[in-house]
């Protein structure tokens, strides 16, 4: 393994004829080479640009990918999703001349990717960083990071041993609301902090539906991959596979993995976590669905300060001993006075890490190798933070948190819950 100052950047294509050669033995038909990869005006020349692996061609993903491709830093030049009429129809809005694969393990043996967008279901996203880190790839994954806690920890390892980037879609700590209100708080701005509101919507309810046949192009079994084994249904392969434990956590890790996070970055833990977690939910019956409709959880913090996160509304509010700050998207920046926002920081006041886009800085982190506005560690703790809230509502009891061990105290039951068994043969 090459030594981090080693791997600044590499480049797309080494020479035009290394690329060919290496695409046309990875490849099933011929090499096209895309008319953007020969420069243009306004364009870096293809040789800076980095090539781009996207996996899982749904909505987010194809909205990332054209966030990357804006920049003028990024070449598509492979596609990969379980459904193959899904990863065709994605290749078809950005011209010919793109590999598609099925499986992404065969995608990442393409010799032109630097750079690998995941945009699949939660369950997958531990297994794909991994190899792509392993493969020499740097990962741009949505969020939530993963599906469960000790995921979350082998992907850190994962990336840390190989020298990868990571940035997780978390992109509010992009956004200037969320990150000038949390400046403001951890500068004093309303006193002692004493309690965060995090609210993230509810979960929808699914109607019981049959059981249906398999389309024509999807390999079912690849998408369940590490889930458990259950028959067809074509919600649970659509955009609504957010209400199934099987491939996710629910609102809780969805919007949670933004506001919680937020809430991280403004009580100074990103490297650390609650001490103890209790909540509470409602539980939809006779339906599909499986995440509580209505929901609420308590995290206690080691210095005092609680965290409470409920499933009605969608804000991040900071409460403290001389007044409170909401933010939310849309540059929503409000305090309970004016000044506390329209004072200047001064030179003794915090300043956090700095990123106006997103994409961007991941780029930027690419080329440069330093870590990014999200990187890996800080995703594995705020999503640590919604894992626990769930286990805390589905068991109905408080659990105590050891975040320097990252281990369940006292309570042998819920241990079992910080991980999950994998369907074979797939294993981290």
């Amino acid at each position: 393994m090459r030594k981090l100052e080693q791997i600044s950047r590499r480049h797309f294509l080494k020479t035009s004829a290394q690329s060919a050669a290496g695409a046309a033995a990875a490849l099933s038909g011929p090499v096209i080479i895309p008319r953007s990869a020969l420069g243009g005006a306004g364009k870096r020349p293809a040789n800076d640009r980095l090539g781009l692996g996207w996996v899982g061609c749904g909505g987010q993903g194809s909205s990332d990918v054209n966030k990357f491709l804006r920049t003028g830093q990024v070449e598509l030049v492979a596609l990969c999703d379980v459904n193959r009429a899904h990863a065709e129809a994605a290749a078809a809005k950005w011209s010919s001349g793109k590999a598609i694969y099925t499986d992404f393990r065969k995608m990442l043996e393409h010799p032109g990717i630097d750079i690998v967008e995941i945009a699949t279901p939660d369950h997958w996203h531990a297994l794909i960083s991994i190899a792509a880190a392993e493969a020499g790839k740097d990962v741009y994954c949505q969020k939530p990071m993963t599906l469960t806690i000790a995921e979350g920890r082998a992907m850190v390892n994962a990336v840390r041993k190989h020298n990868r980037i990571l940035q997780v879609g978390s992109q509010q700590r992009s956004e200037f609301s969320f990150r000038r209100a949390c400046e403001l708080v951890r500068s004093g701005r309303i006193g002692k902090l004493q309690y965060v509101e995090t609210k993230i919507g509810g979960n929808r309810t699914l109607p019981w539906e049959g059981f249906d046949r398999v389309p024509e192009g999807l390999d079912w079994d690849m998408y369940l991959g590490p889930a458990p084994w259950v028959v067809y249904n074509r919600h649970r392969a659509s955009n609504r596979f957010r209400v199934f434990w099987d491939y996710s956590g629910g609102n809780m890790t969805d919007w949670g993995a933004h506001h919680n996070d937020i809430a991280q970055w403004g009580l100074d833990m990103d490297h650390s976590g609650p001490v103890e977690i209790e909540g509470s939910g409602t539980f939809p019956t006779g339906v599909m669905s499986e995440c509580p409709t209505e929901f609420h959880a308590t995290f206690r913090y080691k210095n005092g300060v609680e965290v409470r996160c409920t499933s009605k509304g969608n804000d991040v509010i900071f409460h403290g001993t001389d007044g409170w700050i909401t933010c939310n998207r849309g540059n929503k920046l409000i305090a309970s006075r004016e000044e506390i926002i329209k004072e200047p920081l001064g030179p003794n006041d915090v300043r956090l890490y700095e990123s106006d886009d997103h994409y961007e800085n991941f780029l930027e982190c690419v080329r440069t190798r330093k870590l990014p506005v999200c990187d890996v560690e800080i995703g594995h703790r705020s999503v640590t933070v919604c894992h626990l809230g769930n286990i805390a509502i589905r068991l109905g009891r408080k659990i105590r948190w050891d975040p320097e061990k990252e281990q369940i105290v006292g309570d042998e039951e819920a241990a079992h819950w910080v991980s999950r068994p994998m369907r074979r043969p797939w294993s981290i």
